[in-house]
């Protein structure tokens, strides 16, 4: 079976967010902008997941450039709690390097999808 490699990143990065979201609550207080983040960045992987069952490939690319927009939501939101002071650059490290990650591959995959579309 071929592997799944931006349904396994989402999941993973998931999992990152909900464990940062729970230091922001828990450690540092912060409930606002960590909701915003818990729900953007867990909306990236379930959106992957939809996308896995997508009824065509205009449905498969409608679904995963939802799934960027909520990756570059992340982004912003992961930028802001850090300039905001709220999670130091160690924090933010690991999750601005998986996020530009996701970036990426979504950006790829909808890319080659569009263009297999058109042949």
């Amino acid at each position: 079976m071929k592997k799944n490699v931006v349904k396994e990143k989402s999941f993973e990065f998931a999992l990152l967010v909900v464990e940062t979201y729970k230091l922001l609550v828990n450690d540092k207080r912060e409930f606002v902008m960590s909701k915003q983040f818990l729900r953007s960045g867990t909306a990236v992987g379930a959106l992957v997941r939809e996308a896995e069952h997508a009824e065509s490939k205009k449905d498969f690319i409608h679904k995963l450039a939802i799934a960027l927009k909520e990756a570059n939501e992340t982004e912003y939101w992961l930028s802001l709690m850090h300039q905001s002071g709220y999670l130091n650059e160690s924090e933010k490290g690991k999750l601005e390097k998986e996020i530009a990650e996701l970036l990426r591959l979504l950006i790829a995959i909808i890319k080659s999808t569009k263009q297999n579309l058109q042949k």
